[in-house]
């Protein structure tokens, strides 16, 4: 089985999507939902596989078979916006203890933080879903 490597990124007022190195060709998508930007990239390649295929390119066996997974990673953007939905900033930058103002920066694309600032977002993220399953 093959996978695909998706990485989700936040831009203007949309979810990017675009594909990683594992087939040729770049294919990117756009949408306002987490959810539609993913169905439209899941399309999107269905759509690129084919015209590799009409084309005449080479193409992987396990891609034309569609014996593939597809990875998505978000982007810090990303995972800021789509938590959007259940937590604001403000709490995430109590949660992380990261500045409101940087976080921002970070949901609008505008900076891209260290590997270790992201962390320190997953993890303030984990903190306010488990004060959330602690409630009773």
């Amino acid at each position: 089985m093959g996978k695909i490597e998706a990485f989700i990124s936040w831009s203007g007022n949309n979810y990017c999507v675009g594909n990683g190195k594992e087939i040729e060709g770049c294919i990117i998508v756009t949408d306002k939902t987490f959810e539609g930007a993913k169905a439209a990239f899941k399309e999107a390649l269905q759509f690129h596989i084919e015209g590799m295929l009409q084309d005449g390119d080479a193409v992987p066996e396990w891609l034309q078979k569609g014996d593939y997974e597809i990875d998505f990673i978000l982007e810090t953007s990303a995972l800021l916006r789509s938590c959007e939905k259940f937590t604001s900033i403000a709490a995430i930058a109590r949660a992380s203890g990261i500045n409101e103002r940087q976080l921002s920066h970070y949901a609008n694309g505008l900076k891209k933080p260290r590997p270790e600032q992201r962390k320190r977002i997953v993890d303030g993220l984990h903190k306010i879903g488990e004060e959330f399953l602690s409630v009773v």
